[in-house]
């Protein structure tokens, strides 16, 4: 999904009421000794939607925005992960996110005069996908189920089902033959 947000907007005003919360819970979460049971809550409380007792999280965690940012059952996130939600990131159950990865859900405008604006693309990290660590997702790229994202990948393309992509850009360099079915 791609959308926009204008400086000066309502809903920009509205982000940043949200954002004035939110950041001050992820520094607080950041600058404490938590159990995974408060990393969760906390992060719950960041993106309005429960996380399951499954999910494990890695301190340190950072998010732009929080409330746009969706994380599905039995996910693994290591430390110093970057999500920039505003367009909306949807993990799926399954997943292995590695450390140092950002992920961008947010561009700026081309034109100089509307830099300060933003267009919103949604990403989408299918079941079983791992992103290997210090990977840089763009704005509006999926990546499909059971698929690997190698180790310093900047993906600005989606990533088919079971293949593994490497490389800057990203690129396939394999298929994975999924025996379990």
């Amino acid at each position: 999904m791609k959308s926009q947000l204008n400086l000066g907007t309502e809903a920009y005003q509205q982000v940043d009421e949200i954002n004035a919360v939110n950041q001050k819970l992820v520094q607080e979460l950041n600058n404490g000794i938590h159990s995974q049971t408060e990393v969760r809550e906390i992060i719950s409380q960041i993106t309005d939607e429960k996380i399951d007792s499954s999910t494990e999280i890695r301190l340190p965690f950072h998010t732009d925005f929080g409330r746009n940012l969706h994380i599905g059952k039995n996910v693994f996130i290591n430390s110093n992960v970057m999500f920039t939600d505003l367009g909306g990131i949807y993990l799926g159950d399954n997943v292995l996110i590695g450390p140092n990865v950002t992920i961008a859900s947010v561009n700026h405008r081309i034109e100089p005069s509307q830099r300060r604006h933003l267009n919103l693309q949604s990403v989408c990290i299918h079941d079983n996908a791992w992103i290997a660590a210090n990977v840089t997702i763009t704005p509006g790229v999926v990546v499909g189920e059971n698929a690997i994202v190698a180790a310093g990948a900047v993906v600005t393309h989606n990533v088919p089902d079971n293949t593994i992509v490497a490389g800057v850009p990203a690129r396939v360099i394999k298929t994975i033959k999924n025996e379990d079915k």
